[in-house]
């Protein structure tokens, strides 16, 4: 929940930013620095909830540890992409994050099912009510990039 306010916050500010200091209503750019900014918020959450992360990949997943660290830099990665790199690399950029999205969606739906609380680490997570609306939540990031970034 806190990501989409995050998005929908900072879209919402830019957008009346840009206007009140005389540009036109311009969509597109608030609509990246809007990701930009959940990117930045959610990439937190791989450096300071690690442990809990760990705890939302299944078994069969190698080097966990690692793997949470890395997720949180593409999404550094992407977020600075978004904001500093010019068109043609948006289109590029909004492609892999939309695998990443992809990608997360299993790893939320294991946390889901497993009770996992992230920022915890523990077993008394939501469970798999909440997937009711992280599934919605993970297209509805995709459709932002698709609409907004692509």
């Amino acid at each position: 929940m806190k990501p989409l306010f995050v998005l929908l916050g900072t879209f919402l500010v830019t957008l009346l930013i840009i206007r009140l200091s005389g540009g036109p209503w311009n969509y597109w750019l608030a609509g990246r620095i809007g990701m930009a900014v959940m990117l930045l918020f959610t990439a937190i959450a791989h450096f300071v909830f690690t442990r809990g992360m760990v705890m939302m990949l299944p078994a069969f997943v190698p080097f966990k540890k690692g793997m949470v660290y890395f997720t949180g830099i593409v999404e550094v990665a992407g977020a600075a992409g978004l904001l500093i790199l010019r068109w043609p690399w948006f289109s590029m950029i909004g492609l892999l994050l939309i695998v990443l999205f992809m990608l997360m969606l299993p790893a939320n739906i294991y946390a889901a099912l497993h009770h996992i609380d992230y920022e915890k680490g523990t077993l008394d997570g939501k469970g798999p009510r909440y997937l009711w609306f992280r599934i919605p939540l993970q297209a509805f990031f995709i459709a932002w990039i698709i609409f907004l970034i692509v």
